[in-house]
């Protein structure tokens, strides 16, 4: 079977495993980015692979740009291309990677495995400290910083983007964390009232 023939059904499309649960939007918003291309190694070589194709690392934990993708480095051998606005970039990787010799690392199957949303809104700060312990002020959690933690009570990977914080997560919690953000949200205008 060719590659690209069939139409990928993600968590929140009809007939996905998430349909029908929905999207907050208001004073806290969520967005679904997983149909977005990205791309992720793992294992000995990645970091190798990737450097000599010119992709610059940033340490772990950190996250770097390269040519519109931002760049996240999740541990020494374990880093995820995320393209929101490259997916040429991220697909030129990507085939080059298909065709190249070990050592490459291995796919971790970023793309398949895990769903991609993103918060924003301007109770933001109030929601994200309701969903996660950590700190996530800009005074204690960079622009290029990421937090391998738990978010809405399940493991997730999040960081800053331009519009507020993307989580990555296991595709089968998205109707979970989907409902676990809108009862934070929920709770968050509740106290709001109150206040």
């Amino acid at each position: 079977m060719a590659a690209g023939t069939a139409t990928r059904v993600y968590p929140f499309m009809p007939g996905g495993a998430a349909d029908g649960t929905k999207l907050i939007s208001g004073a806290v918003a969520l967005s679904d980015l997983t149909d977005k291309p990205r791309f992720g190694l793992k294992g000995g070589g990645s970091a190798a692979w990737l450097a000599a194709q010119g992709i610059p690392l940033p340490a772990v934990n950190r996250i770097g740009d390269h040519r519109g993708m931002r760049v996240l480095r999740l541990g020494n051998e374990d880093i995820l291309l995320l393209a929101e606005d490259a997916g040429e970039t991220v697909a030129d990787v990507k085939n080059t990677w298909h065709a190249a010799v070990a050592p490459k690392g291995y796919s971790s199957w970023r793309e398949e495995g895990w769903a991609w949303m993103r918060l924003s809104g301007p109770r933001l700060a109030e929601a994200m400290s309701g969903l996660c312990a950590l700190d996530l002020r800009p005074q204690k959690f960079g622009a290029d910083d990421i937090a391998q933690t738990r978010v809405g009570h399940i493991e997730a990977v999040t960081f800053r983007s331009p519009a507020g914080f993307d989580i990555l997560f296991d595709i089968t919690a998205s109707a979970y964390f989907a409902r676990a953000v809108a009862a934070m949200a929920g709770h968050t205008d509740q106290h709001r009232g109150h206040s």
